[in-house]
């Protein structure tokens, strides 16, 4: 009789202890941003802000195109700085514990869409600082990643972030003061983006093959005629050996 065909959940395969693995290098990546860019907003207050008004964003002038770079570590003042460090932490790490390097290239990411949306659509004139456009990136990415990647705890996760959340996306539209909202939409928009971009391109788990064969990584013989005897040939020598070991016990 043929074994029953079950569907393992695409998290069947993760490793446990390299998730955790994961998650301590996402918390030292985050917290050492942090640390980056309130260092650099000490110095920029021990300069009287000047740090954050010659490096930050200027629309429409090709000359300031490189101060996308450097515009996310900078903010107006410590309030501004606060706001943000929370947000950017919670939503930051999240995007980083299944992987630092994809974390990275997503981050680049955010740094282009975020930036060029002020640069291009803002008005002339003004200077835009601060890691905002990190933050609504990270939540965007955070709240789709969970469904192209067809990981269940993500995609929880995700669930959780947007619904607790929703309320911030009242700043990434036009008719907040003294807010940059497009820099805000610049970031999401790089943020959901980035879920379809950098979603997991693995092949199936050996669990999920081996379920979908029957349970046992081995193949499960097609139903013939009723009392027709049908034996499965093990796929190698070494896999007939181990289900040797398994009858018995071992």
């Amino acid at each position: 009789m043929a074994a029953p065909h079950h569907h393992a959940p695409a998290d069947a395969g993760i490793d446990p202890a390299q998730m955790i693995a994961e998650a301590r290098r996402a918390f030292f990546v985050m917290f050492g941003f942090l640390c980056m860019v309130w260092a650099t907003q000490l110095v920029n207050w021990l300069l009287d802000g000047r740090m954050a008004m010659m490096h930050g964003i200027r629309p429409h002038d090709p000359d300031t195109l490189g101060y996308l770079l450097t515009s996310p570590f900078l903010h107006a003042n410590w309030q501004h700085l606060e706001g943000n460090s929370g947000p950017l932490f919670v939503f930051g790490f999240l995007a980083a514990y299944r992987g630092v390097r994809k974390f990275l290239g997503l981050t680049a990411l955010l740094v282009v869409t975020s930036g060029m949306t002020v640069w291009l659509f803002q008005d002339s004139g003004t200077v835009t600082v601060g890691a905002s456009g990190l933050v609504y990136g990270y939540l965007g990415y955070v709240v789709l990643r969970g469904l192209f990647d067809r990981h269940l705890i993500d995609s929880l996760i995700g669930l959780v972030m947007g619904a607790s959340f929703a309320y911030v996306l009242t700043a990434a539209v036009p008719g907040t003061p003294g807010v940059s909202w497009l820099g805000h939409l610049g970031g999401l928009l790089g943020g959901l983006a980035g879920a379809w971009i950098f979603r997991d391109r693995s092949p199936k788990r050996s669990a999920a093959a081996a379920s979908s064969a029957g349970g046992d990584g081995l193949p499960v013989p097609s139903p013939g005629r009723q009392g027709a005897q049908v034996a499965a040939a093990p796929a190698s020598p070494r896999a007939a050996l181990l289900k040797e070991l398994d009858d018995l016990g071992l």
